[in-house]
């Protein structure tokens, strides 16, 4: 069975071909007119749509395809232990369930390196327990710059060497890019005193900036998401 995976967010399409868990070919697109013109030159069977974007109503008009919406009453993989499931984000839980798919179960710790860093977790008893949510990146540049009467908008591109800043620009650097490295540290040490045969997988925009500050401790998988969509789809057919 081929599943074609869409993930519609604000700015960008990303979708994948999976011939039930193996993945077959990744395609992102910044219009919908590209999108579709692709999805018309594939063959599948059957479909889930994630968006950020467009409504299930919306998108039964655009697709000319059957396929799957993904909400909050969506049925999945995992028991959804969360105390307020309504406000999860679609793409927080299908991160966990695609760690949760790839390391054939529990305990996993799925984190998101992006605009937020989310840390969720998915139990030894397959339920899904919620996590962490803190600023990432570029959002703690701009909030020390927009926040402060004095401080600049830092560029981040390049992850600072040193540990002492001797200049305000470098000092923020530092700041935030061993910020996040000491807090990612520091949460993983923290669910493995707790889970100890947990296994941590790292996603996200900024994911490969920290694959190698722990490659013992975590796997960095771009795609997660994407695996997790297609995990809850196959558990919907099935």
């Amino acid at each position: 069975m081929t599943n074609l995976i869409i993930d519609i967010g604000n700015t960008r399409i990303k979708c994948a071909l999976f011939e039930r868990e193996k993945l077959l070919q990744e395609e992102a697109f910044n219009e919908i007119e590209s999108a579709l013109a692709y999805w018309k030159s594939i063959a599948f069977d059957q479909c889930l749509v994630s968006s950020v974007r467009w409504s299930q109503d919306e998108l039964q008009a655009i697709l000319t395809f059957n396929f799957t919406y993904l909400s909050h009453v969506t049925s999945l993989p995992i028991h959804n232990a969360y105390g307020t499931p309504a406000s999860l984000g679609l793409d927080r839980i299908a991160g966990a369930i695609g760690a949760w798919s790839m390391r054939g179960g529990g305990p996993i710790l799925a984190i998101d390196l992006g605009t937020c860093i989310t840390f969720d977790l998915i139990d030894g008893n397959n339920s899904y327990l919620g996590g962490a949510i803190s600023p990432g990146l570029n959002m703690r540049a701009k909030a020390m710059h927009d926040l402060t009467a004095r401080l600049p908008l830092v560029d981040l591109k390049v992850k600072p060497a040193e540990l002492i800043g001797d200049n305000t620009i470098t000092c923020m650097q530092i700041g935030i890019w061993r910020g996040i490295e000491f807090e990612l540290r520091g949460q993983i040490e923290e669910y493995i005193k707790k889970f100890p045969e947990i296994e941590v997988f790292v996603t996200g925009g900024d994911a490969q900036s920290f694959d190698s500050m722990a490659k013992d401790l975590i796997f960095v998988v771009p795609n997660l998401v994407l695996y997790g969509l297609n995990s809850i789809l196959n558990h919907n057919v099935e």
